[in-house]
């Protein structure tokens, strides 16, 4: 177990100072004392909970949580951002989100933003007073900042500057009461009390102000497993429209990953449907028959069902990766396609009769099909049964294509040579013996 606590304020580091990493390095997967990986995320967080309380935890990868905070600006994969003009509003509403948002399924390591919590010294400079002994507020104001640190000027050391700051001494600063008897001399030259020129009252402050398009924000964090993201934030959404009710002026953003997701499904969007429509206009041009052309693209719906049947019996969510594995297994299913209907065509131009042509061509491709959805199915092998870095990209896609493989294979073996008579162009000569 390796930690890290606090980091520099610099801007280009998106981690506050006041957050600490634990890397904790697993052992290999065979001698884990759990089934999955989100049981053991379970038992630590229910141990760290116990002997840390007061404190958030979220569980991620290294590398992930980088990439995460650089590009969606929060360490979690969903961000709720709340915006308005009341910091108490927000921190309200903000604990109310967190509270229903915790009550979705999926729903994991919920964090509402700490913006609260710190005790402040408040000094209210009485102008009744002031006025009396003719004391300059800019004075009380100087005496004040003396406390924390203020800088008087500089100090020259050749080329370097050092800026020179005074500062009540230790003594001064270890409890109010010491400070209620700081003295400021008037114009008289009398020294009057702090005390008796401000009203000081110890309460409540912010710990932080966080701003984000000219707004005050209140962050929700949420991270999402056992379900697809969309679906959770399609609920979650539901969830907090029916039980929150917000004022005018405040709003409700999402962001973190289900940000990019909403981007990238646009692509795919406009992906799949190019593939599709390209696939066909191909089919088209080398059989020049619609017909046959359509035959063929039957194999894409079956494909498309042996996919989701696939991510279904593993218990995956639809991703982007499974997504580009349908892309994928689109060209592969239209291939076998192609290899057998080609074939029956060219035992239908030998002379064969239509029935027999399609259950000839069937036992003649048996073997190119069989072989070539093998190949295919065992090269996604490693990536479906994956556990290394990378794995929760790889492992939709690859199980998509195996799925699909295995449906539209038997569907270009079985049914395509059976309704072939249907679909036969009639214009085209066949000489048959």
């Amino acid at each position: 177990v390796i930690s890290k606590t606090g980091r520099p304020e610099i801007a280009t580091d998106p981690m506050g100072v006041e957050m600490s990493d634990i890397f904790v390095i697993l052992k290999p997967r065979g001698e884990w004392r759990f089934d999955s990986k989100t049981e053991l995320i379970s038992a630590m967080k229910e141990i760290l909970e116990r002997e840390i309380p007061a404190n958030n935890f979220s569980f991620t990868q290294p590398i992930e949580l980088r990439v995460q905070e650089l590009v969606a600006g929060v360490r979690s994969d969903v961000g709720i951002s709340l915006y308005g003009d009341d910091l108490e509003k927000l921190k309200e509403l903000g604990n109310k989100i967190a509270t229903v948002i915790n009550k979705v399924p999926g729903a994991a390591d919920v964090q509402a933003e700490q913006t609260g919590g710190l005790p402040y010294i408040q000094m209210r400079i009485r102008r009744d007073q002031i006025a009396r002994y003719g004391i300059n507020a800019g004075d009380v104001l100087d005496a004040i900042a003396v406390i924390g640190g203020k800088e008087v000027g500089q100090v020259f050391e050749g080329q370097r500057r050092f800026p020179l700051q005074v500062r009540l001494g230790p003594g001064w600063r270890k409890d109010l009461g010491t400070l209620t008897r700081i003295k400021i001399v008037d114009p008289r030259g009398r020294q009057i009390p702090l005390e008796q020129l401000v009203d000081i009252s110890v309460g409540p402050g912010v710990a932080q102000i966080s701003r984000d398009e000219i707004r005050r924000r209140f962050l929700i964090q949420v991270n999402v497993r056992g379900r697809d993201l969309a679906g959770f934030v399609s609920e979650a959404r539901q969830a907090i429209d029916q039980e929150i009710r917000l004022p005018p002026g405040y709003r409700v953003a999402w962001g973190g990953q289900f940000k990019n997701l909403q981007e990238a499904a646009g692509r795919l969007a406009i992906a799949v449907p190019l593939a599709l429509f390209l696939i066909a206009s191909l089919l088209y041009m080398t059989f020049k028959s619609g017909k046959l052309a359509l035959l063929i693209f039957l194999n894409v719906p079956i494909a498309t069902t042996g996919g989701i049947l696939a991510l279904w019996f593993r218990g995956m969510p639809f991703s982007i990766s499974a997504g580009v594995g349908f892309i994928a297994l689109f060209g592969m299913a239209v291939m076998n396609g192609v290899v057998l209907i080609e074939h029956v065509r060219h035992l239908r131009h030998r002379g064969m009769n239509i029935n027999d042509a399609g259950h000839q061509g069937a036992l003649d491709r048996l073997r190119p099909v069989l072989m070539t959805a093998t190949t295919d199915a065992l090269g996604f092998i490693p990536m479906a049964i994956s556990t290394s870095s990378g794995a929760e990209v790889q492992r939709p896609l690859a199980t998509v294509v195996i799925g699909g493989v295995i449906t539209s294979s038997l569907l270009t073996l079985v049914v395509l040579p059976a309704i072939y008579r249907w679909f036969e162009p009639k214009g085209e000569e066949y000489v048959e013996v």
